[in-house]
């Protein structure tokens, strides 16, 4: 694999660490299972692409996507809080949804960025390649993110979030407002993943419709991945190891794509990622087995 290919990976691993971050808050945290976030990512590249085509700056265009996602996600929660629909249900209905949304969006089913300014070209430092620059800059924002995200979840009401997802009852018991607790939370998990699409179509040069299908798989192979390598009940070290399967997966694509031994191709995705998945599943089983092959030692 070449030295090329190699950043690419980092690159898209570090935009999928954010929707890793907003998984590992919806299914995690808050014991959703949102369906919402093969939806919002796309709506946060179909709406940067389409700002940023139409003149706005990248900054604002990002922002205003971010928002977009943060509002999908609270909808989602409000069908689930207010109307009493089916978490699952719910974020099915969202993403199905948003799918006309976001073609509504683009007024097409794609827009492409190949000569327009994005957040990456206007701070690309001089003298820096591209492809060098791009996961430099994720990597410092994803670290941004990731620290916000600690200091939030360690707050009153972050931990009031952490309770509504662990024990509902007991957190009303103790005067949380869960829904409210819960719509929000959904709208921070949207959020980084609208955020992500942002930055992808960004990255990527364009939006297109399909650029979300699944997303919620790669963002849970990321959370499993990261929590059977990184096993920990701390949150900072929660976070990173979610990031740090993010960046292993997009690798481990990278290397089974660009094998030629292995014989894959880009349409063997899909059964590249069931297989790692699987695999990560079964981690934490192959490693009890040896525990007690080796006596607990």
């Amino acid at each position: 694999m070449s030295l090329y290919s190699l950043w690419g990976a980092l690159e898209i691993g570090l935009i999928f660490g954010l929707v890793a971050l907003g998984v590992l808050i919806s299914f995690r945290m808050l014991r959703f299972p949102d369906l919402t976030v093969d939806g919002s990512f796309p709506l946060g590249g179909a709406a940067a692409a389409t700002l940023i085509s139409a003149g706005m700056d990248p900054y604002s265009s990002t922002i205003i996507a971010t928002f977009a996602g943060a509002v999908a996600g609270m909808i989602t929660g409000w069908l689930n809080v207010k109307l009493k629909i089916m978490d699952l249900l719910a974020s099915i209905l969202m993403m199905i949804a948003l799918y006309s949304i976001n073609l509504r969006v683009m007024g097409r089913p794609n827009v492409p960025l190949i000569s327009e300014p994005t957040v990456f070209t206007m701070i690309q430092p001089d003298g820096i390649s591209d492809y060098i620059a791009r996961p430099l800059i994720l990597l410092v924002l994803l670290i941004v993110v990731k620290f916000t995200l600690d200091w939030f979840f360690s707050t009153k009401t972050g931990l009031a979030m952490r309770a509504t997802g662990s024990n509902p009852r007991m957190a009303r018991s103790q005067g949380v407002a869960t829904g409210t607790m819960l719509v929000a939370g959904m709208a921070i998990s949207n959020a980084l993943c609208a955020l992500a699409g942002a930055l992808f179509a960004q990255s990527q040069g364009g939006a297109d419709i399909s650029m979300g299908i699944g997303t919620i798989v790669i963002g849970l192979a990321a959370v499993i991945v990261g929590e059977s390598i990184m096993p920990s009940r701390k949150l900072m070290i929660i976070t990173l190891a979610v990031i740090v399967g993010a960046v292993l997966y997009r690798f481990f694509i990278a290397l089974a794509l660009n094998a030629d031994f292995i014989g894959l191709k880009a349409q063997d995705l899909n059964l590249v990622t069931a297989l790692l998945v699987t695999f990560a599943l079964v981690i934490p089983l192959i490693k009890k087995r040896l525990r007690s092959m080796t006596g607990g030692r």
